[in-house]
């Protein structure tokens, strides 16, 4: 069932991208007199079409992985003398840029919306204080101490965890100096603190953006209380049962949640004498932690309990009630921080600042999709906002084939007097194609190795 519902999510999701991204090409078409003739969602043998009074077909083909658009040109067919008017390759060359602009352009649209939606029902988060600071690293080394709040990244600020997440995202691969501005428990005396980088965290695969500093962001300390056992794993076949508590492991006292996982983790397919409080009452298991192998090769322990989680303390939590107007402001101004951060990475990756193997093919979208519709309508939404300004980007660059490939030509032709020859054109599809199969192997490469 769980394979069924992430296929579910992710055809929906792609489906709702894919049809407003094409929408916008149908829409300015439209308004440009160009005749469209299919409006497609997904490539391939057409499952379900219909017609509109002008002609237009409108169709749901068997392949769901993108869609297309397709109006009437010259290039591509004869077209009636009638109709050569209604002819894309005919209409004025800012026209022509108009089109397929507006595809990305809806896709930067619908983000705006989504995040809209999103700020007018409230944003709330939790205040970034340090938790722990490791010896000799380099938040260490500038002064950043247990307890501070971190209120800024380089001048930007950072009320949430997502916030400070977000700017030392765009941080990776940098080198120099990462200044943050803190302040101190029941104080608002600020201070400014510089952490020294060098193309940071430009090597890992899945950054640790606060591990790289060498700190850890403040929760509530976990008992090893269990909420949830799962089924036929060795921790139900040992006896442990939700509300159990763990006091020790071997002897060794457990105070922590994270003791015991770390001792799991160390032991797998190794016997573990368990001590539990149960209903007031001391009792004994063993447990023997099942092998499983991490993307990372190591193999670690599992038994497959999860923890009663606390609740974060209220002075933590900060909320952000806005209005029409002033959610719309922050609407654009988050799609905006966005499109200039998936630049960013693009050009970082390119730089070499940015490990390859970042980039993400279908396989994680599916598995993020499915996780954030899970995680409830607030998180699924800020998802689709995400992953619709990424494909508007990726749509802008300038590689034939896509439509930033497109955007070039026209706007060479557009400061020269004349279009740029089909040769050319020709060759540059061929460049743009293979470049985007590339692209997508190693996405997927990417996919399969995390598997």
């Amino acid at each position: 069932m769980d394979l069924i519902y992430t296929i579910a999510i992710t055809l929906a999701t792609l489906g709702v991208l894919v049809a407003i991204h094409e929408f916008g090409h149908f829409w300015v078409a439209r308004r440009c007199g160009v005749k469209v003739l299919r409006f497609s969602i997904g490539f391939g043998k057409s499952i379900y079409s219909w017609h509109d009074r002008r002609g237009t077909e409108y169709s749901i083909a068997a392949i769901p992985l993108g869609g297309y658009v397709k109006m009437l040109d010259e290039r591509e067919g004869e077209v009636p003398t009638d109709e050569l008017d209604q002819a894309f390759n005919r209409k004025p060359v800012l026209q022509r840029i108009a089109v397929v602009a507006a595809g990305p352009l809806a896709n930067f649209a619908l983000a705006i919306v989504a995040y809209w939606f999103l700020f007018m029902a409230g944003e709330t988060g939790y205040a970034p204080i340090i938790g722990t600071v490791e010896e000799e690293s380099a938040a260490d080394v500038a002064g950043l101490e247990r307890g501070q709040e971190i209120l800024a990244v380089d001048g930007e600020e950072t009320p949430t965890w997502q916030a400070l997440s977000f700017s030392l995202l765009d941080r990776i691969g940098d080198t120099g100096t990462i200044r943050f501005t803190v302040k101190y428990p029941d104080s608002d005396i600020t201070y400014d603190s510089e952490v020294e980088v060098q193309r940071w965290l430009s090597e890992q695969e899945e950054p640790d953006l606060f591990g790289g500093l060498g700190i850890s962001l403040y929760t509530p300390e976990v008992a090893p209380v269990i909420s949830e056992v799962v089924a036929d794993s060795p921790a139900e076949r040992a006896g442990l049962q939700p509300g159990d508590e763990i006091v020790a492991a071997d002897g060794i006292e457990m105070s922590r949640w994270m003791d015991w996982v770390d001792y799991v983790r160390e032991r797998p397919e190794q016997a573990i004498e368990v001590e539990l409080r149960r209903d007031g009452q001391l009792e004994t298991a063993v447990i023997v932690p099942e092998a499983v192998t991490e993307p990372d090769g190591e193999e670690v322990g599992r038994v497959g309990i999860a923890v009663a989680m606390p609740e974060m303390p209220e002075h933590m939590l900060r909320e952000f009630n806005r209005g029409p107007l002033e959610s719309m402001g922050a609407a654009v101004a988050r799609t905006g921080d966005l499109v200039g951060f998936t630049l960013s990475s693009i050009k970082k990756m390119l730089q070499g600042l940015i490990s390859p193997k970042n980039l993400s093919g279908p396989i994680t979208i599916a598995k993020v999709a499915s996780a954030s519709a899970k995680s409830g309508l607030e998180s699924y939404i800020g998802f689709l906002a995400l992953l619709s300004v990424s494909l508007g980007v990726l749509n802008l660059l300038p590689i034939p084939v896509l439509d930033g490939g497109h955007l070039l030509y026209y706007t060479v032709e557009l400061l020269t007097g004349r279009p740029v020859p089909e040769k050319i054109q020709a060759l540059g599809f061929q460049v743009g194609l293979l470049l985007i199969l590339g692209i997508m192997a190693l996405a997927l490469f990417n996919d399969f190795a995390r598997l």
